[in-house]
C-alpha cells in the first residue's frame, strides 16, 4: 500500500484557502487509483511516485496546477494531449470544478502507470541524449591560441565543460573575423587569469 508523506499534509496546511480543497481531491484521487502511490516533494512540490514519477501538484498564489510527467503520452479525452509544464492540461486551477470528473482523472492516472510500468522514457531522457550525441567541440583557432599560451591551456582544461563551451559559443558567435580575433585575444587573457567567460557576473 503507498503511504501518505506528512511533508505534504503540511504542504497542503500551508496552502491558500482556495488550494487545500484542490490539493485534497487531487491527492485522493491519486490514492483512490493508485493504492501503491508513493509521495515525495521534488522541486519543493508534491509529486507522486510509481515506477518513477507519475505526476505532481503545486499550489500557488492564485492557481493550482497538476501535471503528468509523461504528460505529452498521455491522450485526453477529446484527443488532444495533456502536455507538460505550463503548457499542461490542468495549470490553471483556481476550484476544484476545473478538473474532470474523478473517473477521468483516473484513466490518466491508469495511463501514467501504465507507461511507467512499460519503462517509457519520460521528458528528460531525450534531453540526455542530444547532449550526449553533440559533444563540444574546440574551434581549431582557438586551440591554436591555447597552444601558444600554456597558462591558458592548462586553465582551460581544468575548467568545467559548461565554463569551456561558454567561450566557445562567444567565439563562434562573432559575426566578422575581426570580431572574432578580438574575443579570441580577450579570451586568451581571460582564460590565462582563470577566468571564466562571465568572470564580471560571478560572486
Amino acid at each position: 500500500m503507498g503511504k501518505r508523506n506528512p511533508a505534504v499534509d503540511a504542504y497542503i496546511g500551508k496552502a491558500n484557502d482556495f488550494a487545500k480543497p484542490i490539493l485534497v481531491y487531487l491527492r485522493d484521487v491519486v490514492h483512490d487509483t493508485v493504492p501503491d502511490v508513493e509521495e515525495e516533494l521534488k522541486w519543493g512540490h508534491p509529486s507522486f511516485i510509481h515506477k518513477g514519477i507519475l505526476c505532481g501538484m503545486a499550489a500557488f498564489k492564485e492557481h493550482c496546477t497538476f501535471g503528468f510527467w509523461k504528460g505529452e503520452q498521455i491522450v485526453t479525452t477529446d484527443g488532444g494531449k495533456i502536455g507538460l509544464g505550463g503548457k499542461g492540461e490542468f495549470n490553471r486551477l483556481t476550484k476544484v470544478g476545473d478538473l474532470p470528473s474523478k473517473k477521468v482523472l483516473a484513466g490518466y492516472l491508469k495511463e501514467a502507470v501504465r507507461l511507467n510500468d512499460e519503462g517509457t522514457p519520460g521528458p528528460m531522457s531525450g534531453r540526455k541524449r542530444a547532449k550526449a550525441t553533440k559533444p563540444m567541440t574546440v574551434p581549431p583557432y582557438l586551440a591554436a591560441a591555447l597552444k601558444k599560451n600554456k597558462q591558458a591551456l592548462a586553465a582551460f582544461e581544468n575548467f568545467s565543460p559548461s565554463a569551456r563551451k561558454e567561450y566557445v559559443e562567444w567565439l563562434t558567435d562573432a559575426k566578422s573575423d575581426e570580431t572574432r580575433a578580438k574575443r579570441l585575444a580577450q579570451a586568451i587573457e581571460w582564460i590565462a587569469d582563470g577566468k571564466h567567460r562571465n568572470w564580471k557576473y560571478m560572486k
